[in-house]
């Protein structure tokens, strides 16, 4: 029995019904490579890839990406939006008021969406987004320094 074959970034794309290009598949690899990335760190990473992008490019392939649900933004208070590969399993983030650094937190309890509102107001709710803050470990322990 042989594993199923894992699809290529550009057959990701096409499924998603989008136009390959170069820049869309360095950026989908650079948000799945990268680490909860703002925009300038995911533009930087396209150019390490294929050379010259335009910001607006990267920002129109951000969108359409996002659209197709090939990646995620977040955007925590008082933060630029960040973005990330993993897409589909309702997690959720914990960010650290200090640095800024941001980490994945699986769903605490179950099925999506893992919170029940209290009043759905009639909605159909399919998604819950948490962001934890606090302190990272480096900034818990300069702090107490």
């Amino acid at each position: 029995m042989t594993a199923p074959r894992t699809p290529t970034t550009a057959e990701e794309l096409r499924g998603a019904g989008l136009r390959v290009t170069a820049a869309r598949v360095a950026l989908l690899e650079t948000v799945r490579d990268g680490d909860h990335l703002d925009v300038e760190g995911i533009a930087s990473g396209v150019r390490d890839r294929v050379g010259h992008v335009s910001l607006q490019a990267v920002y129109e392939a951000l969108h359409a990406l996002t659209a197709a649900g090939l990646i995620r933004r977040m955007e925590p208070a008082g933060s630029p939006a960040r973005f990330e590969g993993r897409v589909g399993d309702n997690h959720h983030h914990v960010v650290c008021r200090s640095c800024g650094v941001v980490a994945d937190v699986d769903c605490a309890v179950g099925e999506a969406p893992c919170l029940h509102a209290s009043d759905d107001h009639g909605f159909s709710i399919d998604e819950a987004e948490v962001i934890y803050w606090g302190l990272c470990p480096a900034c818990s322990t300069a702090r107490s320094s």
